[in-house]
Formats: structure tokens, sequence, C-alpha cells
């Protein structure tokens, strides 16, 4: 059988940074910007078929990449574009948990004038990723409610002063026990991700399915099948069904990176998606290049239409 390769290396973590509070809850950095458009300003989607998400690597790519595609109708190609990504950090000092934005990030959330607002004015919505860096510090080691209610204030906080549409979780290269943490508990993700919730009762949460973190996704009789809106498949060119309670419509079991798997393969994927009944499907790295061959591979078996590509 083919070995998984996992999807990404880990965002570029040593670059200079803004580092977003500490747990304590310092105040982020300054930088928001102009709220999206009312609701009643944004266009309504007609788009039938499954949610299309676009991750972006914004150390090398913009978030405006993502508003470049359209279906001949007019609708957007891509629903959520995931900005690629936010590390949870360690502070030996306080040894709490922090919000760590790199350079690129930084900049993407101070530019959101350019690199968010048109898109979520078009009708896509905008989802800040966080993942692990090396540190010790990962969803899954919070070592009590409070703490993890502490972090789930950083992430909300960083929500509200950009403007997002919410958070997606990841959590690979958190390197647990480093610098003194503590290893993986059943608690800690399900109080993060319950307080967050508490905290964004309207906004998009999302599990991208990999590391302790997904493995640990009940405690106290709360499931978090209840609490996350969508979850994915981590590898890519790859079917693997997310088994964690949600319905159909909220899960991707196919993953493509785009550029990298094959146009038939990302065919055959999405076939399968519809096929299946999958109301998702998962794309990763979408840069600056003219890629509507490989997004058309997508499209016209998800919506019948082949896309469009405007710089």
């Amino acid at each position: 059988m083919k070995t998984l390769i996992p999807r990404r290396v880990r965002a570029a973590a040593l670059a200079l940074s803004a580092l977003v509070a500490l747990a304590s809850g310092a105040l982020l950095p300054t930088g928001a910007t102009a709220a999206p458009a009312p609701a009643d300003e944004i266009p309504h989607l007609t788009k039938a078929g499954a949610t299309s998400v676009a991750y972006v690597e914004v150390n090398n790519h913009s978030m405006a990449n993502v508003g470049k595609y359209t279906l001949p109708n007019g609708d957007n190609v891509f629903d959520v574009a995931v900005i690629f990504a936010a590390n949870i950090n360690y502070d030996t000092g306080t040894e709490k948990a922090t919000l760590h934005f790199n350079e690129n990030v930084q900049r993407v959330l101070d530019n959101a004038a350019t690199e968010i607002r048109p898109l979520q004015n078009k009708g896509i919505k905008v989802v800040l990723s966080v993942l692990g860096n090396h540190q010790g510090a990962g969803f899954a080691n919070f070592p009590s409610q409070q703490a993890a209610a502490d972090y789930a204030e950083l992430l909300s906080d960083a929500v509200t002063r950009y403007g997002l549409d919410g958070i997606d979780f990841d959590d690979e290269y958190a390197e647990y026990g480093k610098n003194g943490t503590g290893q993986p508990n059943d608690s800690s993700f399900v109080h993060l991700v319950s307080a967050l919730r508490s905290n964004l009762p309207d906004k998009i949460i999302s599990l991208y399915n990999i590391g302790p973190a997904a493995a640990r996704l009940s405690y106290g009789g709360v499931d978090l099948a209840t609490v996350f809106d969508y979850a994915w498949n981590p590898y890519y060119g790859s079917w693997q069904v997310p088994r964690i309670g949600l319905p159909k419509s909220r899960l991707s079991p196919a993953a493509v990176h785009i550029g990298a798997t094959s146009p038939s393969t990302v065919a055959a994927l999405a076939r399968r998606t519809v096929d299946e009944g999958y109301g998702v499907f998962l794309t990763y790295n979408l840069d600056g290049s003219d890629r509507s061959t490989d997004v058309s591979a997508f499209t016209r078996e998800l919506y019948g239409q082949d896309a469009v590509y405007e710089p």
C-alpha cells in the first residue's frame, strides 16, 4: 500500500516575528483594519455542491490568489480560505502557551484591507490556521481547564481584532514534552475547543485531522463532533475519512496539493467526493500562478464547470 506523506513542512518559525499576547491575557498588537462588508452587502452564493477550501502558505503566496478563481456563472470557486499558519509557542519564563505570528502572517493580518477583506466581500470566509512550533506547546497538553480557556481567549481576540471568520487547528510539530512541557492529556483539547466555541458561537472552527489532539475529541461527556464545523484529511493525494462523528456534509476525505497532485488524481478524488455524498473538498498551497487546469480538475467534477482564472 502506498505510504502516506504528511502534507507539508511547517511554516517558517525562525523568520522575524511578532509575538501576539501571552496566555496571561496581554493585548494583541495593533493592526486591525476595517471590518468586512455588512452581511446584506456580501454576494449571496448560489453555487450548488461541495464547500471548497484553499490553504495558502503565506510565507510564499498572497491570500488574494483565492479570489482569482470563479466559475463561468460568476460564483467563487473557493468558499473558505485558510491563512497558513500562526503558531502555538511556549514562553519558558511564564510557562504559558503564546500565540505567535511570523512576519508573513503578521503582514497578512496588518494588510487585511488588501489580503482579507476583498475575499470576505466576495463571500469567501477567511480562517486562521494555528500550528505547533517545536517548543512543547500544543493543543493537547494544557494542564488545566483555565489554561485552555486562556489560550482560547487569545485565539478569539485575534479573530475579533483582525476581523477573521474562524480558527483551524493543526496539531503538528508540537514536540510534546520539550521545554519541560507535559505530554498530551484527554481533557486539554476538549476544554480548548469548547471555550473557543463559547467565545465564538458563530465562527468557523475546523480540524486538520492529525496529531494527538485529533485523537482526543471526547472528554467529560463533551464530544467535539458537536462543536466543529469541518474536519479534513491531512494527507494530500489520498482519500481518508476523518472519523470524528460529523455528518458527511462537513467532512473532506479528499485532500489535494495544487500543482503537486496530478489533475487525474484530483479529478478522481473530486468525483468520489460527489459519488459518496461528502460536502467538503480540501486543497493546499494555492500560489500566484494560473492554476486553472488543476482547479478545473475538481470544479468540473464538483460543480460541472471549468474554473476561470482572473489575475
